[in-house]
């Protein structure tokens, strides 16, 4: 029986453990939180995510935490709530919210008991193991430890995020909304509950007396319903981060039989809302060429596959966040201008994915 050793049990981590758990591989993941304590709020999940979570035999149990498609005008607006862009019907007929505790939960009961060994923390590849999938996250020790790790920059932006603790009308509507240097986003959870973050540039580090307070000052003002949403989230639940990617694409994902895998591999800045999906699409590629392959070849042609998609949605990503962020009027005009079609054709080639069709051709004559 083949061992895999999985560092990191976010949500890529997760992913993997599973798909290989369930092909008969020997699974084990290292966590080095003591428990199970998923931070952070909602989560958007794509056709692709929703794709990936299919091959992993994952798609019907997050479904069922994600709740039927909310058929919500989305966009962006401007503070006063005026649009400036309407995403296209049916541009992204898959897409749904989910709170990331509900997923942690979905994904850790669809493994096998004691797979995940929390409270260790790994700082070198550990042995007696035929692959070691490295999915330890946006400060990954063990990327740090390869020769040539870029390390991460700041996007010049932090955020701040919550759920409501109750219900609250959107009143039909959701999406982003922009200021000058600030923006919010609106999504609705299953339950009526309401996700939100506030992202706003400032100096890396910045930090004030109190975070709940800031967040009402800056955006108390802008259209209906911020104000409300903010009213009805608890300040001791709010999420302050600040947002960072790697600073260079990686020359590889690969070193030996370590794998690099979400975050470690591809941090993003969140303004295309791919980071999750980028992950489970890396956990489906990786489980399918690991039980179709034999390693070193699976693992070379997770390499040339990944690193071209995850790298170009990265720069695209941080592209996003500087023109969301702009304090220029120019941005309105953009997105006012920007026609229909176009949006629906980038929003389709974001989400357009499955596991056989990315192969690259070496891979995929391989994996044939």
């Amino acid at each position: 029986m083949r061992r895999v050793a999985v560092i990191g049990a976010g949500i890529g981590g997760l992913a993997t453990a599973i798909g290989l758990q369930r092909h008969g591989w020997d699974v084990t993941v290292f966590e080095r939180d003591r428990t199970a304590s998923p931070a952070g709020a909602g989560l958007s999940l794509f056709g692709n995510a929703f794709r990936a979570l299919d091959c992993l035999g994952l798609g019907e149990a997050v479904r069922a935490i994600a709740g039927p498609r909310q058929h919500l005008r989305a966009g962006q607006r401007r503070s006063d709530g005026r649009w400036l862009a309407v995403t296209p019907p049916g541009a992204v007929p898959d897409l749904r919210v989910v709170h990331r505790a509900d997923l942690h939960r979905v994904l850790t009961g669809a493994l096998e008991p004691a797979t995940i060994t929390y409270g260790h923390t790994v700082a070198e590849p550990p042995d007696g193991y035929d692959v070691v999938v490295a999915a330890d996250g946006l400060r990954s020790r063990t990327r740090a430890s390869w020769p040539g790790d870029p390390g991460l920059r700041y996007s010049g932006c932090t955020s701040w995020r919550g759920v409501t603790r109750r219900p609250v009308d959107l009143r039909g509507d959701a999406g982003e909304s922009v200021g000058r240097g600030e923006r919010v986003g609106l999504a609705p959870l299953p339950d009526g509950r309401v996700y939100w973050f506030g992202v706003a540039s400032l100096p890396p580090g910045t930090r004030f007396p109190d975070e709940y307070a800031e967040v009402r000052r800056r955006f108390d003002g802008w259209h209906a319903p911020l104000a409300e949403v903010l009213a009805a989230t608890d300040p001791a639940a709010l999420v302050r981060t600040d947002i960072h990617d790697l600073a260079r694409p990686l020359a590889t994902f690969v070193r030996g039989t370590t794998v690099l895998l979400g975050d470690a591999a591809h941090a993003m800045t969140p303004d295309l809302g791919q980071g999750a999906a980028m992950a489970l699409e890396d956990a489906a590629t990786l489980t399918h060429l690991l039980t179709t392959l034999p390693v070193e070849q699976a693992l070379r042609a997770y390499d040339v596959t990944r690193r071209p998609r995850t790298q170009t949605i990265a720069r695209r990503a941080r592209a996003m966040g500087r023109l969301l962020q702009s304090r220029s009027p120019l941005r309105d005009l953009a997105l006012r201008l920007t026609p229909e079609r176009v949006v629906a054709r980038e929003l389709r080639r974001l989400q357009d994915w499955s596991p056989n069709a990315h192969l690259q051709p070496a891979a995929a004559g391989q994996a044939g």
